[in-house]
């Protein structure tokens, strides 16, 4: 086990000696100083080469000022469809530099979620790449805006001015690109407040329409230095992820973290278990970034062809459910000496619980950490914290007591002050004293400790009796043969609504329905029994860039081969 040799408390105590006091900056303005201590060290590893602090300050610089030339200003919107690539870090951080907002959007988006988004955002310019994998950008751009390569003026996107396309293949004549961008002169003095809005990041979550979260550049900041001391980084942490730069699990854990201690990132486009453990030995990475499926192929593979790991020392699961007996598996095959896990969602900027790296192993088996302090950049007021929680009656709305499962409800400089363009769905997230609704059921104990129970719109009646799908999930988790379970409702004319299990089995075993509804009704109290099981693989199951299942989707499919 790769066991750090300086305990937590002082590797916590050299990030405070590092910076004793909190100081608010931009994004842009946190790079430059990141720049004044570390300028020659890594910041970015991809596949396609290394950049040091000083290279994407540089490069950042030129590209504000390429986007600066297109008439973007401090306020202004700019859409993003770019994968973890370096490319993507220079274009943020250029953004920011003019005081203009980044709108990122998923890659796997198609042409009407591409459209809705720029749309909704505002956006004045959109920065693509050109493809990714199946998906033709600049094929879904000319559906939606016609002639787009020397200007637009569509009613697809009445706000949007410029594209500008990141070529990753063939080029197209007469576009303007992202390397064009970077010849400009640089804009040198960033401009903008920390209490600017940086990022509207859109939902595309486990029901309904996607909102656009508004998130500040000082948000964004203290909630990663909040990670960076929780976790007691070393001077010139290396973080490995595969985790998207457009959701904040990838964004704010990893690339916002590592600048306060010097470190640097080490990125991958895609998740492919074997080149992430490939860049752990390569690469001597002390830490990983990771979901439960994640982290559950990296074991499986690892077991398969073993990699040297000694340099692990750190590791994040979190984002899901996680299979049943997993992490004495972490510590068997991956062996980081330091493990944890967390709750977090783009709402509240990032991971706002989180368990310790001190904690007893038991911690991160039942629960989903403890509400996280921030160091200096906490909050005195909530004893360090930038979010707190408590849990209310999903009913009434009335304050629950420790140990009583209900709805989450948060508050603090962490979360957001509402979604952009949107003020209906604003006023239905937060309750009227200002607490925001998490839509996720969950307990708290007296220590401050967080266990999730499910989401609130997961729910649904069997009889008249309301069935959390985590109950039953947690159940089918501990049986021999899966690997992960789904509940999702689906109609039923005598009792209204039933469950129907979505089964991944553990490799070398298959679902066997009448076995799983035994074991079932052995566990469970009669009405939370399934009343159909089915297998699904793992690249089948649609979800959230955070790792979260897309249940909504899960229970059309289910409701389809009724």
């Amino acid at each position: 086990m790769s066991v750090h040799p300086l305990s937590a408390a002082q590797r916590r105590a050299a990030i405070e000696k590092r910076q004793p006091t909190w100081v608010p900056r931009t994004l842009s303005g946190a790079l430059d100083a990141a720049c004044e201590e570390f300028a020659d060290r890594p910041f970015v590893i991809t596949e396609a080469g290394t950049w040091t602090y000083a290279q994407l300050r540089d490069w950042s610089a030129r590209v504000a000022g390429g986007l600066r030339d297109l008439g973007v200003g401090r306020g202004d919107h700019v859409a993003v469809v770019l994968a973890n690539d370096a490319e993507f870090v220079a274009v943020r951080y250029a953004i920011a530099r003019l005081g203009a907002v980044t709108v990122p959007i998923n890659v796997a988006n198609r042409r009407d979620e591409l459209g809705f988004i720029v749309r909704r955002s505002d956006a004045s310019v959109l920065i693509t790449m050109d493809s990714f994998r199946d998906l033709d950008h600049l094929t879904m751009l000319d559906e939606l805006l016609g002639d787009w390569a020397g200007g637009v003026a569509a009613a697809a996107a009445p706000e949007l001015r410029h594209v500008v396309v990141h070529e990753t293949g063939d080029p197209r004549p007469g576009v303007t690109t992202l390397a064009g961008l970077a010849t400009a002169d640089p804009v040198h003095v960033p401009v903008g407040e920390p209490d600017d809005v940086a990022d509207i990041l859109f939902t595309s979550g486990t029901t309904g329409e996607p909102k656009g979260v508004q998130l500040t550049h000082d948000m964004l900041l203290r909630t990663a230095y909040g990670s960076t001391w929780g976790r007691a980084y070393t001077d010139a942490h290396r973080v490995v992820f595969s985790l998207p730069l457009f959701h904040v699990y990838g964004y704010v854990e990893g690339l916002l973290t590592v600048p306060f201690v010097g470190g640097c990132v080490i990125m991958r486009r895609t998740f492919d278990p074997a080149a992430i453990l490939d860049a752990i030995e390569a690469e001597r990475a002390d830490d990983a970034l990771l979901i439960p499926t994640m982290t559950a192929e990296l074991i499986r593979v690892q077991r398969a062809a073993p990699r040297d790991l000694s340099s692990l020392t750190h590791l994040y699961s979190s984002g899901g459910v996680s299979p049943h007996g997993i992490w004495p598996e972490i510590d068997e095959v991956l062996s980081p000496g330091e493990v944890v896990t967390g709750y977090g969602m783009s709402e509240t900027t990032a991971s706002t619980t989180c368990t310790w790296p001190e904690d007893p192993p038991e911690r991160r088996m039942t629960t989903n950490g403890r509400m996280k302090r921030a160091g200096v950049a906490g909050d005195p007021a909530m004893d360090g914290r930038l979010v707190e929680y408590k849990v209310i009656d999903t009913a009434t709305g009335e304050d629950l007591p420790f140990g009583s499962v209900g709805e989450l409800v948060c508050r603090g400089w962490g979360v957001t002050s509402g979604y952009y363009r949107n003020l209906e769905a604003t006023a239905a997230a937060f309750t009227a004293d200002g607490w925001l609704h998490t839509g996720d059921l969950g307990v708290l104990d007296p220590d401050g400790y967080l266990h999730l129970v499910g989401r609130t719109k997961d729910s649904y009646r069997c009889g008249g009796e309301q069935v959390v799908p985590g109950d039953v999930e947690t159940v089918l988790a501990r049986h021999p043969s899966v690997h992960q379970a789904f509940v999702v409702p689906v109609p039923d004319d005598r009792r209204g609504e039933v469950g129907w299990a979505w089964i991944v089995p553990r490799e070398g075993h298959t679902v066997d329905a009448e076995v799983l509804v035994a074991w079932c009704t052995e566990n469970l109290a009669r009405f939370k029994v399934p009343r159909h099981v089915a297998e699904i693989a793992v690249a089948d199951i649609p979800l959230t860039p955070s790792g979260r299942a897309r249940k909504f989707l899960l229970a059309e499919r289910a409701v389809g081969l009724l």
